[in-house]
């Protein structure tokens, strides 16, 4: 094995574990038309925050395992953090402004 080489990260827990190292250290919650931290209560709208960077899961047989991992950053609320949801059949309702806002770019 190639110690300068990376292994692929391949579960959820991966993803957000290391993304916490990076300092995504927030836990957001999703609203229908903001980003709620967890921990603070802030409420942080789809002007305020961008998405770094994505990561998609899917179940092998189980569509209700589908998930989505976003990095998220907010320069107004000096903010990182992580926001996991479902997507397709179990994405949750949302305004057209936030799932805007959480479209990958």
């Amino acid at each position: 094995m190639n110690p300068n080489r990376m292994e692929p990260m391949t579960t959820l827990s991966e993803i957000i574990n290391k993304l916490r190292t990076e300092g995504y250290i927030t836990d957001f919650n999703l609203k229908e038309n903001c980003l709620e931290c967890a921990s603070s209560q802030i409420r942080v709208h789809p002007e305020d925050f961008r998405i770094d960077r994505h990561f998609r899961f899917e179940g092998n047989s189980d569509p209700e395992d589908e998930a989505i991992v976003y990095a998220i950053s907010s320069d107004k609320y000096q903010l990182k953090g992580v926001l996991v949801n479902g997507y397709g059949i179990s994405s949750d309702p949302l305004t057209d402004e936030m799932v805007s806002a959480l479209q990958p770019k």
